[in-house]
Order: structure tokens, then C-alpha cells, then sequence
């Protein structure tokens, strides 16, 4: 077979031409792209999808998982005919409805979160190309990675092989994107389900420009390439030597901080300055240079870390920035350097001015920051300022100038209006805390200090302007010092080796799933529920992945012994083994795994073949990604491309305000009815996977649908018994009885677990259970080899 690529421009110039007919002379003409023919798989039916190309698969979803929106807002007032009452089945002056609303709230939160990670693969692809030139090769993984970029051949049709290549795929990204938010317009969609669809096509689009981005910076600046055995790093503030310079870099755009690196490096000044990270660039500085690079922890350390007064130079990129840390450097006499047009933090443009210049002006207190674009000078601006400056600061450092007998102080002056607590997103006990302190005893609010997200509501709400996170930052002195962790740095995707050795049992279920724990960390009740969440099914022997501010925390809590997780689980991706790929556009290698599996495990055609390789993965791959702390736009449309590929996504109690969910109903036997590849005929399989978006209150809520959103139609009896075994034990721990449901997902007796016969048989026979078939399942009436009749 062949494929076309494009490649170009081409060039041809002569002096002169002359034909029987006409004669030219100091001529040139351009050609834009060649085409030229490359052996490949067959075109599949959908290259470059347009917003309504795979509508039909959605529709297919969507009928099956229900929009359930529990708007904030009976009200909507896009337009200047002010507010429109959509309650109680009114239509606004635009016509359209209540669901029509909210499903556009949902596009428009997915169009910004795709919009975010299409622009920095833009900006990262831009700024490697001009350092290493477009035909620099993409490199993954070396001889482990043939499939180097599986959602891009899925969704494009085409195989990218340099860094040009991918900013074709760029061209296509941003087009949809602004098809899918003219689309938000008074007058344009009016049906929730066809709104519906188009937050599944953002999603999609999303995890194309994700792997984008991170192909592109694993190629280019030498990231580990689909490592298990990437380095074990530092985590966690007790690890940053505060007799040193330190240099605190926060967002998700890696590029200014491999400037100060390279810096570092090339003026002999390793182990002489600290570079430590917060968010995703944490996690891309880490991966390279896992010598230099320290994480501090996940976006809500901002404040906090802040705080302690250790940062001398604050760089920050894109994404996930608190908007005003200007403000908070300013308190503790830092400087701060904004490196991103899209995060200009009303600072004045030095680029182009001289780096010593620059440096003067910071140090003399003329200006509170600097705007710096170049790579290079950021670097030399950040390492001299920071070396210039630290010597004067480190009085400031960890809880500048504040004592125990000022926390008393400061607690006496809380009135006790609560105002604080009602703010919190967490409902912490701050009041209560603070009435212990201000008669010296911090215990209370020591106690606050791993529940607190950063999000600094409370301080604007106290009445009292109390520093009330430096307040607990400095009840919580001991437990900083003492925040040492290792973890494992981002490996990058999951090698085609692996995915040969693991496929067969993650599809017949004998693995019991894979389920990736991924986002922000707007947790409700800490991290440490992830770290359980995780542990349990580590031990349970099911593959974990994990990425961003997720993977950060589960670095944070060691066992007995002094471990972490990572030091205890091998980073393979293996049944019980612990995966980090990386950071948030590091997702994309988790999608990537189960295009992967359905494309190199089960030989199904991946170039352009979306609806094939979605109604696989739905039907046969037992993933589920877990958001436990999701917060953002981009989580949304993070997860939104998850659902287009048919795997489920759990959110924590904080993501139920994103006010709309996707649920099955198990009760509705149609719903569950599948076509038989096989023979045609349509065949109930029970509700697998239930739900689509499902919110979970608590973390055992959330293990015991983990578990059975694992569960799929393809199981083999022994992989079903597997996951069972699973599913009843979590239900039976957390719940003291069998899940109710249980019949639903037995479907021949081979499929009842073992250990557990008896009990479920007697049970089975109390509900009147009946044999199912089980069949090689589709939802593509296309896909059936017999047809009906």
C-alpha cells in the first residue's frame, strides 16, 4: 500500500527556456508541497475529520450515555438581549433551550482547553524548528517505537517523520478549533446531542495537538524516549538547598527554562544554583536534566511555596500561572520573569534589551520583573539575578522574619466570622485553627496544611487581611523540611514491545485493566486519597498510569520503609507496575496505548480509521482515567478525547461543578445491546462500560467503579472472573454485601470467580439470572461479517 505526504517547497530557477512555442528567461517557480507515494497501511475512511465526520459514532455514544447537566444558572446572557430564562423548559430569545445551553457551556470550556494545548504545541514546534531545523527526525523511542505517534496517524491519516511534519498537523488542529467555537454562536447549533458531539471532536483534537507537543520535545531536546527505567528525581521542598540561589519555575511551557539550564551548564555553574519546578514544565525540566531539575510539587504548591520566602527568581510560562504572582514575589523581594506572549503579566518587554542591562535594572528595583522572549537571554537574566540577589534574601528565606509569637498574634486578630471557611472549597475547619493558635497552640492548623488546595479564597474572604496560608505554612514548618521524595520522571510512551506483551491479557481481561490517574490537584480531601487509590491497584495487579500533578502526588507519601511508590513499583507497563509518562501533554501516550493495542496487538488498521479503533477500544480495552483533582478547561477537553475513544473517566467530588456528566443507564436493556461480528444478530452484554463521565464522592465510591468500569463486552470468562473478583471484593470491603447489580455482568458460569462460587450461584438463583452469549462485540452494523438476513 501507499501514502501520499507532502513535502516541500520545491523550487525550480533556470536562465533560460526556450520550447518551439514560447521562450522565458531568469525564471523561477515555487511549488508549495510535492506529493509523493510511500508504502503504507490503506487510507481508512476518515482523514482529517471535519467537525461532523465521525457524528455518527458520537450519536452512537451519546445514545447510550445520557447528558445529565445540573446547571449553576437557570439563566444565559451571551447576547444583548440580556437574560434569557431557560428554566422549566423555556427557550431563550435565540431559541435555543436548557440542554442546548449547557452542552455549548461544556464546547466552549473544551474549545479553550484545546485551544491552550494546540497553541503551546504551536509555540514548542516553532521555537525547535528555528533551533534544529525542520527536518529534524522525530525519535521516540528508537528501535521500541514504530508507532511513534498513533493519534496522529488515527485522526490525520498521515505518519509524521520530521518537526515540519508536525506543523501540518498544526494547521488542521487550529482550523477545527475555530469551526468548533464558531459553532458556539448565537444562531449556529441549536441541538444539545450535535453540541455533544463537538465537545467529543474538541477532545479529539486536543490529544492530537498533545502528542504533537511532546513528540516534539522528546525528538528535539533528547527527553527520556519511552524509558521504564527513567531516572528516579527529587521531589518535595526539603530537598531544595536554600543556602543556594534558587530559581522557581512554574507552568507548562519547558522552553525558557532548558534556556537557564543550558546556562548553568555552559558557565560551570551546576551545583551552584537551584532550579526547581512547580506544574508541568516541574516535570519537563526534570526530564531534561534530571540532574538539575527539582519538582516542588503540583500547581497548588504555588502560594504555598512562595511563602516560605525560598524563590529568589520566579519564571513563569503558560498555563495554570496563578494570575498574580507579581503580587506575591513582590512580598518576599523576588523577581519575576514572564516569558509567554499569552502571559505577559503586565510587565515591560526586555527582549531585546542587553542581559546585563536587564539585570541592573531588576537588582536596582526599577521594575518589579521583566518580559523576556528569548530562550537564551532568560537564562542568562534568571542565573545572574538570582545569583546577584540571593545573598540579600536568604535572611527572607523559609517563613521570612516570622515567629511563633507573630502567628499568635496574627490568630488573635481572627474574629471568628467563618467568612474564611465558607470560601473554602474544602470547607477547612480555619476558624477552629485559628482560635487554637492565638493561644499558641498550632497543632489545628498544622493539620490543615495537607488539605489546603492553594487556592488563597480564604485570605481574600477574611475581613481581617490575615496571611492565612503563610499562617499555616508556618504551623507546618517541620513537615516542609521534611518533604523528601523521589519519583520517577517522565518515560514518554509505552514502548510497542510492551504493548506486544501486555495486549493479549489487558483485551481478554486477564489483566484486570489499566486505569490512568491523571490532572490537577484540586483534591477535596488531599492527596494522600490518590496515593491509596493507586496503592490498592498496584497490588491488585492492574496496570497503573499516571501524569501532570497526579504523578506528582503519588510521589509524595512514602510507607514504612521511607518509599514512595515509585521506588516500590517498576515504571514497565506491566500488570502491578506503575507507569509516569509524564507531563499533562504527556497524555497523549495513554490515549496513544490503546490506539496502539487495538493497532499492533490486533492488527486493526490505525490511518484514519477512527470509528474502527474507538468501537475496539470501547469494547474490548479495559482503561479508565481517574481525574481526582481535575480543575481546568484543558482537563475537560483532556477528558472529552477519552470519551471519543469509548474509555471512561472518573472525576473527584470537586468535578462534579463541572456541571454535566455522561451516564449509562443499566436499567434500560437496549442500551446494552451490541451487534454480533460474528453472526449479525444484536446481543444484550449488560452495562459495560456503564458510564462514560461519572463523578465519585468519595475515593471509595471512585475504587469500586474503577473497577467495574473495567469490565468489557470482549471479556473472556477468565478475564470477566478476574475483573469480578475485583469488582465484588471492593464492593463487599467498602459496602458489607454483594453489589446488586452483580447479574448484569456475569454472563455464562465460567465467568463467576472461583473463591467465590457458591455465594454468587445462590445469589444468581435469588435473582433469576439467565445465560448470555457472549459475542465478538461491535456497535458498527458495518463491521459484521454475516449480515442480518
Amino acid at each position: 500500500m501507499v501514502k501520499l505526504v507532502e513535502k516541500g517547497p520545491l523550487k525550480l530557477s533556470a536562465k533560460l527556456l526556450e520550447t518551439s512555442g514560447f521562450s522565458l528567461k531568469d525564471f523561477e517557480i515555487a511549488i508549495g508541497k510535492l506529493a509523493i507515494e510511500e508504502e503504507w497501511e490503506p487510507l481508512g475512511p476518515t482523514p482529517f475529520p471535519s467537525i461532523a465526520s465521525l457524528r455518527d459514532w458520537d450519536h452512537i455514544l451519546l445514545k447510550r450515555y445520557k447528558p445529565l447537566y445540573m446547571p449553576f444558572c437557570d439563566l444565559c446572557c451571551l447576547c444583548t438581549f440580556g437574560k434569557c430564562d431557560l428554566s422549566r423548559d423555556k427557550r431563550g430569545a435565540c431559541g435555543l433551550n436548557m440542554a442546548g445551553q449547557q452542552s455549548r457551556i461544556v464546547l466552549i470550556a473544551c474549545c479553550i482547553g484545546a485551544a491552550t494545548h494546540t497553541a503551546h504545541a504551536r509555540d514548542l514546534v516553532e521555537k525547535l524548528i528555528e533551533r534544529y531545523g525542520r527536518d529534524h527526525p522525530i525519535n521516540i523511542g528508537g528501535e521500541y517505537i514504530y508507532v511513534e505517534a498513533p493519534i496522529t496517524r488515527l485522526v490525520c491519516g498521515i505518519k509524521p517523520k520530521t518537526l515540519g511534519d508536525l506543523e501540518d498537523v498544526l494547521d488542521y488542529c487550529e482550523k477545527q478549533i475555530a469551526q468548533l467555537l464558531s459553532a458556539t454562536h448565537t444562531g449556529q447549533e441549536g441541538d444539545n446531542i450535535d453540541f455533544e458531539s463537538k465537545v467529543f471532536h474538541a477532545g479529539m483534537i486536543d490529544h492530537v495537538a498533545l502528542e504533537i507537543a511532546d513528540i516534539a520535545q522528546i525528538s528535539a531536546l533528547n527527553f527520556p524516549k519511552a524509558d521504564p527505567e527513567a531516572p528516579l528525581i527529587d521531589l518535595g521542598i526539603g530537598n531544595i538547598d536554600i543556602s543556594k540561589p534558587v530559581i522557581m519555575c512554574v507552568g507548562h511551557n519547558v522552553i525558557p527554562t532548558t534556556g537557564i539550564i543550558d546556562y548553568i551548564l555552559d558557565n560551570n555553574l551546576d551545583g551552584k544554583i537551584e532550579v526547581v519546578g512547580l506544574c508541568c514544565t516541574a516535570w519537563d525540566t526534570s526530564r531534561y536534566s534530571p540532574k538539575i531539575g527539582k519538582i516542588v510539587g503540583p500547581i497548588s504548591w504555588q502560594l504555598r511555596f512562595i511563602r516560605t520566602g525560598i524563590p529568589d527568581v520566579i519564571i513563569v510560562d503558560e498555563q495554570c500561572v496563578r494570575t498574580n504572582l507579581i503580587e506575591e514575589a513582590r512580598k518576599i523581594n523576588a523577581i519575576l520573569i514572564a516569558t509567554s506572549d499569552k502571559n505577559c503579566q503586565g510587565l515591560p518587554d526586555l527582549t531585546k534589551e542587553d542581559a546585563n542591562d536587564v539585570v541592573n535594572k531588576l537588582l536596582n528595583g526599577g521594575i518589579p520583573g521583566a518580559l523576556i522572549f528569548d530562550r537564551e537571554k532568560v537564562g542568562e537574566v534568571a542565573v545572574k539575578t538570582a545569583m546577584a540577589l540571593a545573598p540579600k534574601r536568604f535572611n527572607l528565606k523559609i517563613f521570612p522574619i516570622k515567629e511563633k509569637e507573630w502567628i499568635v498574634s496574627q490568630a488573635k486578630k481572627c474574629k471568628q466570622c467563618r467568612e474564611c471557611e465558607r470560601a473554602c472549597p474544602n470547607n477547612l475547619q480555619i476558624a477552629f485553627a485559628m482560635k487554637f493558635a492565638s493561644n499558641g497552640d498550632f497543632s489545628k492548623l498544622s493539620n490543615l496544611y495537607d488539605y489546603c488546595v492553594g487556592c488563597g479564597r480564604c485570605e481574600s474572604a477574611c475581613p481581617e487581611d490575615l496571611p492565612i496560608i503563610t499562617l499555616m505554612n508556618k504551623a507546618s514548618e517541620e513537615t516542609i523540611r521534611e518533604e523528601k521524595f523521589k519519583c520517577r520522571t517522565g518515560r514518554g510512551a509505552i514502548r510497542d514491545t510492551e504493548i506486544r506483551k501486555v495486549g493479549r491479557d489487558i483485551v481478554l481481561g486477564t489483566i484486570p485493566g489499566v486505569i490512568a490517574f491523571v490532572g490537577c490537584a484540586n483534591y477535596a480531601n488531599g492527596g494522600r486519597e490518590v496515593v491509596e487509590m493507586v496503592e490498592e491497584f498496584l497490588k491488585r495487579r492492574y496496570i497503573v498510569v499516571a501524569s501532570g500533578c497526579s504523578a506528582m502526588t503519588i510521589g509524595m507519601y512514602k510507607n514504612s520503609e521511607g518509599k514512595t511508590l515509585y521506588e516500590e513499583y517498576p515504571g514497565d507497563f506491566d500488570a502491578g507496575c506503575l507507569v509516569n509518562v509524564g507531563s499533562c501533554i504527556s497524555n497523549s501516550h495513554i490515549s496513544g496505548a490503546a490506539i496502539k493495542i487495538a493497532n499492533i496487538f490486533a492488527k486493526r488498521n490505525l490511518r484514519a480509521n477512527y470509528k474502527e479503533i474507538a468501537d475496539y477500544i470501547l469494547n474490548r480495552i479495559g482503561a479508565v482515567g481517574v481525574a481526582w483533582g481535575a480543575m481546568s478547561q484543558k482537563a475537560a477537553s483532556i477528558a472529552s478525547g477519552f470519551w471519543r475513544l469509548g474509555v471512561p473517566v472518573i472525576v473527584g467530588p470537586h468535578g462534579s461543578k463541572y456541571r454535566r456528566m455522561l451516564l449509562g443507564r443499566k436499567e434500560n436493556k437496549e442500551d446494552w445491546m451490541v451487534y454480533d461480528a460474528r453472526t449479525g444478530e444484536k446481543v444484550y452484554v449488560g452495562p459495560v462500560p456503564e458510564h462514560l463521565f461519572y463523578a465519585a464522592e468519595t475515593k471509595e465510591e471512585a475504587m469500586v467503579m474503577i473497577a467495574k468500569l473495567c469490565m468489557r463486552a470482549n471479556d473472556t470468562p477468565q478475564g470477566r472472573a478476574i475483573k469480578l473478583t475485583h469488582y465484588v471484593n471492593l464492593y463487599r470491603k467498602f459496602y458489607g454485601v454483594l453489589p446488586e447489580d452483580l447479574p448484569m455482568f456475569v454472563r455464562v458460569e465460567a465467568d463467576i470467580p472461583i473463591t467465590m462460587k457458591d455465594e454468587i450461584v445462590s445469589f444468581l438463583k435469588e435473582k433469576g439470572w439467565e445465560e448470555k452469549v457472549i459475542p465478538d462485540p461491535t456497535l458498527l452494523k458495518e463491521k459484521v461479517v454475516k449480515k442480518i438476513g
